[in-house]
């Protein structure tokens, strides 16, 4: 092999530098979180403060990593670089903005109560509308290829698909609510239904236990982009213990039938917020079509399982991971 057949292969087998570094810069950022967490407490809307930056270091560095993991397999081209370096900057700014209100002792979404407040307000809604049009292009990208392992590549399309939908469903947090509108506090917007912001949640997630919350959906939603391609690694994992697994087919099936799972539970979780219900108190509605949906799948999946098949000719079936 030639020095330059060398290079070139060194630079394929590279992720993406600006990537991997916010990735790196999430994790000292999530640990510096939980330690001013203990040693620094700031109290906002009845909760500590250093929570929301961890959630929010450990999100970025989740869909950083996920990123520069999708522009890998991607052919190289340098304006691919570009736009991978686009949204890790943009998920910078809008961290920045994060901390920097934390540390005032303020909030940073929906502050609209001062000049300053209002501008890193639109400047982080503007860097997440910039974020998910970056992402749906590579989704476009993704979903145009024809290349790999069929069963990776429905997890990764549906992740893509159910990944922006559940990504987009921030823009429903955004608009002010009525009793915002009659009676101005200096904020616009809300993630909770039926209650004010604020109140008991669940652990670190903070989801709210007395009413609605979008960011119940917008969080499951958006994750679906990892857990998806995550299951059929799973399952490529189990194919020397399960035989069924060892077609392709078989594990194409599934990775649709999961990503049409995880689509259920983020439209069903939405109606759930959207009723005004809190994600642990679902109504007779709400969980009677938890339970169709779950009967659908398992249904489904026991059909797949019952007819399994080779696979194909000529395809060389993924090395389980170890």
């Amino acid at each position: 092999m030639t020095q330059r057949h060398s290079t070139q292969r060194l630079v394929t087998q590279r992720l993406h530098g600006p990537l991997v570094a916010l990735t790196a810069l999430m994790g000292v950022s999530a640990v510096a979180s939980v330690v001013l967490a203990v040693i620094a407490p700031v109290e906002i809307l009845g909760a500590n403060g250093w929570l929301k930056p961890l959630k929010f270091s450990i999100s970025i560095a989740i869909f950083a990593a996920t990123i520069a993991l999708i522009l890998d397999t991607l052919p190289r081209r340098r304006w691919l670089w570009w736009l991978g370096t686009a949204i890790a900057l943009l998920l910078l700014a809008e961290q920045v903005v994060i901390v920097a209100a934390v540390a005032q002792g303020s909030t940073s979404h929906f502050n609209v109560a001062t000049a300053v407040a209002s501008a890193l307000y639109s400047l982080m809604g503007a860097s997440i509308a910039a974020v998910w049009l970056l992402t749906l292009v590579l989704g476009v990208l993704v979903w145009r290829r024809r290349d790999g392992d069929p069963a990776r590549r429905a997890a990764l399309r549906a992740g893509i698909v159910v990944g922006l939908a559940g990504m987009g469903l921030a823009f429903l947090m955004t608009g002010p609510t009525s009793a915002q509108l009659s009676d101005f506090q200096g904020v616009a917007g809300a993630h909770a239904v039926g209650i004010a912001d604020g109140g008991a949640g669940l652990p670190l997630l903070g989801w709210s236990v007395e009413g609605g919350d979008l960011r119940a959906p917008h969080f499951i939603g958006m994750h679906a982009l990892q857990g998806l391609p995550l299951l059929v690694w799973g399952l490529e994992a189990l194919v020397r213990r399960v035989p069924l697994l060892a077609s392709v087919v078989t594990r194409t099936r599934l990775a649709w039938i999961a990503g049409t799972a995880w689509a259920g539970v983020t439209a069903i979780t939405l109606w759930q917020a959207l009723r005004g219900e809190s994600i642990i108190a679902p109504s007779a509605p709400v969980a009677t079509a938890t339970a169709l949906l779950a009967v659908g799948i398992l249904i489904a999946t026991a059909a797949v399982l019952r007819s399994p098949r080779v696979p194909e000719a000529g395809r060389r079936a993924p090395q389980p991971v170890a």
